[in-house]
């Protein structure tokens, strides 16, 4: 019997508003793959982890961000999507105080709060994460 060798990960696209302008946070990715490119913030989930629980945990561990809520935008599992092997992605949106304070840990080297309508090019597909959330959340 064959046992696919599928890996789980989150992402979560993270907006404020400041001067009625919506903002998404991005970390500089410290490894490879993309080293030194802009992504969103997330990784692999746990052995036994909730979904909704690793997207916050992964958003806590790379940018001291905390949130209550996260609303799914969707799964994501093109094979190729990540060089590294077959991964699916479960993506989340939350939405956080204009004076709340990310500071880069962990697998991020950086973080930078960015207009949504002038984004840097991203890692993996995350730009197509970030699109489905504009669409779905009305943010433009």
């Amino acid at each position: 019997m064959y046992i696919s060798k599928i890996f789980v990960t989150v992402d979560n696209v993270v907006i404020r508003k400041v001067d009625n302008q919506f903002e998404i946070l991005l970390i500089k990715r410290l490894k490879e793959p993309f080293m030194d490119c802009w992504a969103l913030p997330g990784g692999f989930v746990d052995e036994n982890e909730d979904l909704v629980t690793a997207a916050k945990r992964e958003l806590l561990e790379e940018t001291s961000i905390q949130v209550n809520d996260v609303l799914q935008i969707g799964a994501y599992g093109k094979p190729f999507r990540d060089p590294r092997s077959h991964v699916v992605s479960i993506a989340f949106y939350a939405e956080v105080d204009k004076d709340v304070i990310a500071k880069a840990a962990d697998d991020a080297k950086d973080v930078k709060w960015f207009k949504i309508n002038n984004l840097p090019p991203a890692a993996f597909d995350h730009n197509e994460i970030i699109n489905d959330a504009i669409l779905k959340f009305n943010l433009l």
